[in-house]
């Protein structure tokens, strides 16, 4: 057989989502490796991505400094919900298996530049960060151990907000953590929120915005409704950027906007401002 008659595989192309990173804000394009190195923040645009859990935590408390607590602690299945797309517990169970991590919050103590502190990280990965109830009863059982420990309390929020499998006791996380967060700070104990990318709906609506100081990084989306379902009710368009982070430290609903490379020296300032 000659070779131009040879037979020859079709080349196995990869597709482009596994070459290229996409800012979700601009669209632009960039490698993965590029992405990665610049800690997930757009180098056209600077819109900070999102960070898994675990790389949050390495960013932030110092090196082997994080000690997970109440890993125990998880989700509840009290209702058996059941919805068109089949039921819930499968589809926690197999979140855990791909994730590694047993509720929406990761919950431990470590120090930031030295500043001892009990910290809590939102995994946006584990049911799109949703409040259900393992992850109040981690919050309000972290608010305990820092009050016994005098620690202050940072919480990294990013949610769709209330997970409504868990029905009304998911929504009673909402005054459950407010609480907790409440006798933290009777005690004398400070609370840092930091809401990322993005932070809505409940937990919008209840801890996140209960910080002494509530901070967020550069283009973080931030609200509680949807701009659709808002517009769609008050009848009027909203500002092009409505619920971004800049629009709302503009309006005073946040205190300071922190660039991402920045925000372990600013979270330490701020502890060390409170002498811990």
């Amino acid at each position: 057989m000659s070779w131009f008659e040879a037979k020859t595989e079709k080349p196995q192309i990869p597709p482009a989502k596994a070459l290229w990173a996409i800012c979700p804000k601009c669209k632009s394009h960039f490698e993965k490796k590029v992405w990665k190195d610049n800690n997930c923040i757009c180098p056209k645009c600077n819109y900070h991505g999102r960070l898994a859990v675990r790389e949050r935590i390495a960013q932030v408390a110092d090196k082997d400094s994080f000690t997970e607590v109440f890993r125990e602690v998880s989700y509840s299945d009290h209702l058996n919900f059941h919805d068109a797309t089949g039921a819930y517990k499968p589809k926690v169970e197999a979140t855990i298996a791909k994730l590694g991590e047993t509720e929406s919050v990761v919950m431990g103590t470590c120090t930031i530049e030295s500043h001892p502190v009990m910290l809590g990280v939102m995994d946006f990965s584990f049911m799109g960060g949703s409040l259900g109830t393992g992850t109040g009863e981690r919050i309000a059982r972290a608010c305990e151990q820092a009050i016994a420990e005098k620690r202050p309390l940072i919480i990294f929020c990013a949610s769709g907000g209330a997970r409504m499998h868990e029905g009304i006791l998911s929504l009673m996380q909402m005054t459950k953590t407010s609480a907790a967060i409440g006798r933290l700070k009777d005690a004398g104990l400070p609370y840092i929120a930091v809401c990322t990318d993005p932070t809505t709906g409940g937990v919008s609506a209840s801890f996140a915005m209960l910080g002494d100081i509530n901070v967020t990084e550069p283009k973080a989306l931030i609200g509680f409704a949807g701009r659709r379902v808002i517009e769609n009710t008050i009848r009027q368009k909203l500002p092009a950027d409505f619920q971004t982070a800049e629009y709302l430290e503009k309006h005073g609903f946040i205190d300071k906007i922190v660039e991402r490379k920045d925000m372990k020296h600013f979270l330490a300032k701020m502890l060390g401002f409170w002498g811990f």
